[in-house]
């Protein structure tokens, strides 16, 4: 419906708010709020609300007028409720969006607000630790997991750990003819690359030498640390689930000829991220009085925790 001119005014266009002849409908007049016309009309001929005074309000738009009137009114009020809805609608998500940006630094108090806007992760576990620097946990970010710090271990800040290792805090010069420092406990984590083996018992299996070399036998520039290896007995192959996936353990007996030897350990299981590759822990703990105990290899895997999850998910036994 096309609205009437304004009314005329010795000011030019538009006037003080009030109520004016509605042209299209000579029996009535249209109430001008002093820059538009509004859709409140009434019988032409009724008292005029004063000029002057803090505040003008708009007449509520008759009820139960006839023909022309009637439809207009009853159109007024739907505009009015759905401008009203409009602008609670605005409000509120004005406060969601400053309730999101000021999250970091001040608790939400608007409970609309937080049931307006869901939290990224659902119901889903809270995240859990993504951040390398993280003083309680070992990070792999390539293969999303994180590894406990036990206490008396700490990441290893030596160049030659191409992965992601932890080692005991004491070190002690290599038995044999390496004049390095070894550690009583090394374990890292890395991805399983230039093999076709996709059964984690059979990698396990496989791994676990590869494990024993580099820890007992000899060092990265060739030379026989502990004396080398000069056997290896079978303790424990077994299934486990770590951070909510299946994989498998080995563990051997290493005896070696100098120094009391050790116990290598291979865990592989998919990733969580990317194509799911399997992932490979390696430990190694001497076999000495000062060694930690061979129960932490088994704290350690129960540890494992996927980075987006801070309490574990589903399964962390290392038992079936």
């Amino acid at each position: 419906m096309s609205m009437p001119p304004p009314p005329p005014t010795p000011g030019g266009l538009g006037g003080p708010p009030g109520w004016y002849p509605d042209p299209g409908t000579p029996s009535h007049e249209r109430w001008w709020d002093g820059r538009a016309w509004t859709g409140h009309i009434r019988t032409a001929g009724a008292p005029q609300p004063p000029a002057a005074g803090p505040a003008v309000t708009a007449p509520v738009p008759l009820a139960g007028g006839s023909g022309h009137g009637g439809g207009v009114g009853k159109g007024a009020v739907v505009a009015l409720v759905t401008a009203g809805a409009v602008l609670v609608a605005a409000i509120a998500t004005g406060v969601v969006v400053l309730g999101e940006d000021d999250e970091r630094t001040a608790p939400r108090s608007a409970g609309a607000a937080v049931s307006a806007q869901p939290t990224a992760t659902g119901n889903g576990p809270e995240p859990g630790p993504s951040a390398a620097d993280d003083s309680d946990v070992l990070v792999d970010q390539l293969n999303g997991i994180s590894l406990p710090l036990l206490d008396g271990w700490e990441k290893s800040t030596s160049g030659v750990d191409p992965v992601p290792t932890m080692v005991t805090a004491d070190s002690y010069k290599c038995p044999g003819d390496s004049a390095e420092s070894c550690r009583h406990g090394t374990v890292s984590s890395r991805t399983a690359t230039v093999t076709n083996v996709k059964s984690p018992e059979r990698l396990a299996g496989q791994d676990v030498g590869v494990a024993a070399d580099w820890a007992y036998d000899n060092d990265r520039v060739g030379n026989r640390i502990h004396g080398g290896i000069k056997g290896h007995e079978l303790v424990k192959s077994a299934p486990v689930t770590v951070a909510g996936r299946t994989g498998h353990v080995v563990r051997w007996r290493v005896t070696t000829g100098a120094g009391p030897g050790g116990y290598v350990q291979s865990l592989v299981f998919p990733s969580a991220v990317g194509s799911e590759s399997l992932v490979i822990v390696r430990f190694a703990f001497d076999a000495g009085p000062d060694a930690p105990p061979l129960a932490d290899m088994d704290r350690i895997i129960r540890g494992i925790r996927p980075l987006t999850d801070a309490s574990g998910g589903a399964g962390s036994t290392v038992e079936p």
